[in-house]
């Protein structure tokens, strides 16, 4: 029995030291951005050696992972009710957009750093790597709530399950816009957005005639390729 308390309480001293860690860090890309931010610097910070950083975390961009769940769960919380507020698509869409940059405002200042790290070659924190899985289908389930919860006109079912890959990477693209957006409080990216759903909601009821439909789910599956 004292065998399994000792254990029981070095498991939960481990998981606080873990959470430490990461709350470090997560506040250190906030404050400080992605080049300046350490292991060393946040072991510091955190109160514990070194090595015990590197026991939990084996390099910085497993940090950043860390960084990356915790936005797209935020932004899950944040699109959610906004969702239950309308059943148009396309408004529907425009909150998952909308609620996603709010979320990432705060990295604002340092978002070029973390769009350099993670455009480079067999990068691990590039957002379409394995190790991003985790909050990729957080992203690309929010974008499926917000089609499949939406009147949807007569959107054809198979392109309607195509869109939400494509909402994601027009996500990424618009977040990459964004983070080199310096117009105050990045309204060239407000702007980029709305006429991007304006013109959505014009050609997405093009796709229920039959010319148009073959061509649309061709560019569909194009960019989900993309994506891949």
């Amino acid at each position: 029995m004292f065998s399994s308390d000792a254990d029981a309480s070095r498991t939960s001293k481990s998981a606080r030291t873990r959470a430490l860690l990461r709350d470090t860090a997560l506040r250190s890309f906030r404050e400080r951005g992605y080049d300046a931010t350490t292991m060393r610097g946040i072991a510091s910070e955190a109160g514990v050696s070194v090595g015990n950083a590197y026991y939990h975390f084996a390099t910085k961009n497993d940090l950043v992972q860390e960084l990356y769940l915790d936005v797209q769960e935020r932004h899950r919380e944040a699109a959610t009710p906004v969702l239950g507020d309308t059943d148009d698509l396309v408004e529907r869409i425009g909150a998952v957009y909308r609620t996603g940059l709010a979320e990432l405002a705060p990295y604002h200042p340092y978002a070029p750093e973390f769009v350099s790290a993670a455009l480079s070659p067999r990068s691990e924190i590039s957002p379409l790597s394995d190790a991003s899985s985790p909050a990729r289908e957080i992203t690309t389930a929010l974008f499926a709530h917000a089609v499949t919860g939406a009147r949807r006109g007569g959107l054809p079912d198979d392109l309607a399950a195509a869109l939400p890959g494509a909402l994601f990477l027009g996500h990424l693209l618009l977040a990459l816009f964004w983070a080199y957006d310096t117009s105050p409080q990045q309204e060239r990216t407000a702007r980029l957005l709305d006429r991007g759903l304006a013109l959505l909601r014009v050609t997405l009821p093009l796709a229920r005639l039959p010319l148009a439909r073959g061509v649309v789910r061709e560019l569909l599956d194009l960019i989900a390729e993309a994506g891949r």
